[in-house]
């Protein structure tokens, strides 16, 4: 073990952000081994586009949880992959609607069964039900109710601290 580990929840961003890494990592390999060109950042987007085809660029951005410039930036990228396009929404001319291309939904159905490999993969990792994904929500939850900043701030005037 090392420091960072042995450091428990003051870790924790961290700790997540390397686990993430990995499985960023892990998953370019698992797209290549089947013969996928993918980026994993860009999953988010392409997935949400295949279930939910037209979207504005702000539902696209909430709907992933991203932040409207984050969002600008992989849908550029995507753009410039011909996996999405983007189109005027004739209702309100200053709204930008993106939608998959044909090459993008062509790929869709190329990562299908690719992405039951990796759900089935994920699911290994825990050892258990999506006990992983029940302590994500739970933390998300909580977030949403008090930031993290928040609580720190909150923690801090009321003097407490933990060691």
């Amino acid at each position: 073990m090392n420091v960072i580990d042995e450091s428990g929840i003051l870790a924790i961003s961290t700790r997540l952000q390397r686990l993430a890494d990995t499985l960023r990592k892990d998953g370019v390999l698992i797209y290549k081994a089947n013969n996928i060109d993918f980026e994993p950042k860009w999953f988010p987007v392409i997935y949400t586009l295949h279930y939910k085809p037209v979207l504005s660029v702000v539902e696209l951005a909430n709907e992933i949880g991203y932040t409207h410039p984050s969002t600008i930036s992989l849908l550029k990228e995507l753009e410039k992959e011909k996996l999405i396009r983007s189109k005027k929404d004739k209702a309100d001319e200053r709204k930008r609607l993106v939608l998959l291309t044909a090459k993008g939904q062509e790929l869709v159905e190329r990562m299908r069964p690719v992405w039951a490999i990796i759900k089935a993969a994920a699911a290994e990792l825990t050892n258990t039900q999506n006990n992983i994904m029940k302590a994500i929500d739970e933390v998300e939850e909580q977030i949403s109710l008090q930031s993290f900043f928040a609580r720190a701030q909150r923690l801090k005037s009321e003097g407490k601290q933990m060691d």
